[in-house]
């Protein structure tokens, strides 16, 4: 459970040291999102009427705003800040599993360090999930084209996208302990990758287990706000929740390092008074 969860026991205790470094890439990423397609897409989803435009439908699930230029500006800085939040929030979570201080000192010292990597994995993440959207939108636009019956049009798509985000999961999986095993251990982009693949292979099935119900409870949460909330407060709620998904994001990264490399973890072992 500790694979699963472990990442949440540490930002509840360790919430506020977190925060700061979730403000930015939360606030542009929820900018990011479509509020149009997606509410058009779910009033047309529980209308009876499932099917939709492809255009509208990869709108919805894509982070690169293509409605205006401000949209598009707004997916490019969600680019930078979770790259640059990213390699400065591991480094210090880093910091305080290995000696037990939680502290700010040194927060941008390894960032020249980090920092390639760590777009390095962004622009990875971002160009694979991407693909997916443009993928999911594809096939739901076909379901909605060729299956004449409705009820047959829902059940398809609900069970596509199901596969479809157990799909990106997966991916996901292979690539997630890449960053944190660059930042550990200094080996090469390459070799990195090798040894990170071994040690996700051990945990595989929990990390997936642990990736989708993020994603899911993410991806509800916000369809739920799309559909009952005007613009603004959608924007609001989405900011607040990606300060938790972006937060989680990361902080699993080193928890699920640690546990696999078996590293002992020093914000555990010490007691809370030093730290």
């Amino acid at each position: 459970m500790s694979i699963i969860f472990g990442n949440w026991k540490y930002l509840i205790k360790n919430f506020w040291f977190v925060l700061p470094f979730a403000v930015l890439p939360a606030l542009f990423l929820a900018l990011s999102l479509d509020y149009t397609a997606i509410r058009s897409v779910l009033d047309a989803f529980f209308s009876g009427d499932p099917s939709a435009d492809f255009m509208l439908l990869f709108r919805t699930w894509s982070l690169i705003r293509v409605d205006s230029w401000l949209g598009a500006v707004y997916s490019v800085l969600a680019v930078a800040c979770f790259a640059v939040c990213m390699a400065v929030l591991l480094s210090l979570v880093e910091k305080h599993m290995r000696i037990g201080k939680r502290t700010l000192s040194g927060a941008f010292s390894q960032l020249g360090n980090n920092l390639i990597n760590a777009l390095l994995i962004t622009v990875l993440y971002l160009a694979m999930y991407e693909l997916w959207a443009a993928l999911t939108a594809a096939v739901l636009y076909m379901i909605g084209g060729i299956v004449d019956v409705t009820v047959g049009v829902y059940v398809l798509m609900i069970f596509a996208l199901a596969c479809l985000l157990f799909v990106l999961v997966y991916c996901a999986a292979v690539f997630y302990l890449w960053f944190p095993c660059l930042q550990h251990t200094g080996f090469s982009r390459y070799e990195g990758l090798r040894y990170s693949y071994q040690l996700m292979c051990n945990v595989r099935g929990k990390l997936i287990l642990s990736l989708l119900i993020s994603l899911v409870g993410f991806c509800l949460l916000i369809a739920l706000c799309a559909a009952v909330l005007p613009e603004y407060f959608f924007y609001i709620a989405a900011f607040l929740f990606l300060i938790i998904l972006f937060s989680s994001f990361c902080v699993r990264m080193e928890t699920i390092y640690f546990a696999v490399d078996r590293l002992d973890r020093e914000d555990i072992i010490r007691s809370w008074r030093d730290l």
